[in-house]
């Protein structure tokens, strides 16, 4: 069960970083799934050692959500410096 929601929660927080990064309208469902659970990954490795707080997109936290769309914001940002050449 546990992984059903961390697709549920990682397409929520793909879905709104797309839409944070302005890449709603390139990315699919899939692509926002993917970008969610990897920006949990992201987002955990960074909150951990810097603030001591992790959040599981397992089972359904607010902390795990934000944690997630944050890592997310990185990943598209990372995405975006070498697709375009800016951030933006």
């Amino acid at each position: 069960m546990g992984w059903i929601i961390a697709l549920l929660v990682g397409g929520i927080a793909g879905w709104l970083a797309s839409l944070v990064m302005n890449r709603d309208a390139s990315m699919g469902i899939l692509w926002n799934i993917v970008v969610g659970c990897v920006g949990s990954l992201i987002g955990n490795a960074l909150s951990g050692p810097l603030f001591g707080i992790r959040g599981s997109v397992q089972a359904f936290s607010l902390t795990g959500l934000i944690i997630a769309f944050v890592g997310a914001v990185i990943l598209l940002g990372i995405v975006n410096f070498f697709r375009r050449g800016s951030v933006r």
